[in-house]
């Protein structure tokens, strides 16, 4: 049984390589491969491609879309990217990048890259997420296949057309690695099943991360079992009271020196959904241990950050329980007061992410005094069907930073759509006559997407003057039956203001300073310092 899985290394310039028994992909779009030098590109080949093969293989590739050639016995690829993408889409084309590896994979060991300079950490990062580390497969075939790391190396392009080595300093090649790293420990944790990662399991895996760091300003809190219940998180404690490993909140402390802001990243971590009382059928259960995409995606991003220096106080807050079935189980019509303080009227058992999300952001708010709150986390089938599979859904209390999430996606590959903001329309579908509301809606379709978020911020209150971002990636967060790693460059990358590593923050989403708490033009004399963005 392999462990662990393939790593993604990453060098500066091109080093030679011989196709016969470490096969070679060159990716790009048509402009970077029609006008590469193929005396740069040589060295890859060991001898086995001639320039006038290489000349001819090129003349076969569609200009204008996805496509490959095969050379020298199916050991070269040569894949054309589309020539253009649309607006919503990554212009890094990184979702084509990963689709093509996926098609090679294992049989994939060199990548050369061809890009622009700013393309290269999403393009990079589109690598890592196709090679997952979970794996029961027995076999010699998988173990030495475990064992061959993939080489990754770029060109990029210059004003006069030519190509180049982008000569990448040691801090970006450790940022790429340390990338691929958390993206493929966020994958494998969502990859695992939960006879193995159970919510102990879950906890072990975050104290393992701040081992990881202890060198840097780490700590972690773990709220367990029964203790939930005596502190008055009736949100976690209720959805996970049922199982037999008792449910968490998992909070990673990172304070460093001249801290200006405290940043919260909530995620949602239900290591599995049966549904509760209210039951998921025989057909849409499997496939529940994914469930927990959220909290990976924070406990992944989290590693990231504190690699990537950082610069204020991050909390990294893991909801964790099993939505079980037992003598325990929380009824259908059960009312639970929350860390808010709020009560809630049980109407959807399956109805569970929001009830475990509300306590963690409640806590962001009165215990570490946060003054930003995202969570993250994997809500709604409706999310796919609103954005997509390969977009996340958003949205925010304040315009600025919707906007944000959007160019955020858009620089790191993981993609999002702004959701509909509007509590006078959405929330009342929460109403309850005997609980301050329910916790699922009475009408599934007025934007149940919005309306699942509206409940999580309904819990921090709708006046609060901080900034509250709400992601569902319950789509991106898996292709097929494979983990993503979703999150973990969305959050570096919203947040690279806050980051001390120079390639993250070129990617900086722009500030949203000229709006208020309520997206309107602020005054020339409005303070705007909850809502900057780096």
């Amino acid at each position: 049984m392999s462990e662990g899985g393939r790593k993604v290394k990453f060098s500066c310039g091109l080093q030679p390589s011989d196709p016969t028994n470490s096969p070679v992909l060159i990716i790009g779009q048509n402009k970077y491969l029609s006008s590469l030098d193929f005396n740069l590109v040589k060295p890859k080949f060991g001898g086995k491609v001639s320039k006038e093969i290489w000349t001819e293989a090129l003349s076969k590739l569609n200009k204008t879309t996805l496509d490959s050639v095969k050379l020298y016995l199916n050991q070269v690829t040569l894949t054309s990217l589309p020539a253009k993408v649309s607006r919503h889409n990554t212009p890094s084309r990184s979702h084509f990048i990963s689709k093509t590896i996926k098609a090679l994979n294992p049989a994939c060991e060199n990548v050369l890259i061809l890009c622009e300079r700013e393309h290269v950490y999403a393009a990079g990062c589109a690598v890592a997420r196709c090679f997952p580390h979970y794996n029961r497969k027995t076999g010699e075939d998988i173990q030495k296949a475990s064992a061959n790391p993939v080489n990754v190396e770029f060109l990029v392009g210059t004003s006069s057309g030519s190509l180049v080595s982008p000569d990448l300093s040691e801090t970006e090649i450790k940022l790429l690695e340390e990338s691929s790293y958390a993206i493929q420990l966020t994958a494998r944790i969502v990859d695992t099943p939960t006879n193995e990662m159970h919510t102990d399991a879950f906890v072990a895996e975050a104290k393992k991360i701040k081992e990881l760091l202890e060198s840097y300003p780490v700590d972690i809190t773990v709220i367990r079992g029964e203790e939930l219940r005596e502190r008055g998180f009736g949100g976690i404690y209720g959805v996970g009271k049922a199982a037999e490993h008792p449910p968490s909140l998992i909070v990673l402390k990172y304070n460093p020196e001249n801290a200006k802001r405290n940043i919260a990243w909530v995620g949602k971590g239900i290591v599995y959904d049966t549904g509760g009382l209210s039951m998921k059928t025989k057909l849409t259960m499997p496939g529940m241990k994914h469930d927990c995409g959220g909290a990976a995606a924070v406990l992944g991003a989290f590693y990231l950050a504190v690699k990537s220096g950082f610069q204020d106080n991050l909390y990294g807050l893991m909801c964790m329980a099993e939505n079980s079935v037992s003598e325990r189980a929380t009824r259908p019509d059960d009312v639970h007061t929350m860390y808010s303080g709020k009560t809630v009227e049980i109407n959807n058992t399956d109805a569970e992410g929001r009830l475990v999300l509300a306590d963690g952001v409640a806590y962001a708010k009165k215990d570490l005094n946060c003054q930003i709150i995202l969570d993250i986390c994997t809500l709604t089938g409706a999310q796919g069907i609103a954005t997509g599979r390969y977009h996340a859904s958003h949205l925010s209390n304040q315009g600025d930073w919707e906007e944000a999430v959007s160019e955020a996606g858009r620089a790191s590959g993981d993609l999002s759509f702004p959701a509909v903001y509007c509590p006078e329309f959405q929330y009342p579908e929460f109403n309850s006559v005997v609980a301050d509301m329910k916790n699922s809606v009475c009408d599934r379709s007025n934007a149940q997407p919005s309306c699942a978020g509206l409940f999580i911020n309904s819990h921090l209150g709708f006046d609060w003057d901080g900034v509250w971002i709400h992601v569902d990636m319950a789509a991106p967060s898996a292709v097929g039956e494979r983990a993503t790693g979703y999150g973990v460059t969305l959050l570096n990358t919203l947040f690279a203001g806050s980051s001390a590593n120079p390639m993250l923050k070129k990617l900086a989403p722009p500030s949203g300073d000229n709006h208020n708490a309520n997206g309107n033009e602020s005054s020339p004399t409005t303070e705007p310092k909850r809502r900057r963005l780096n």
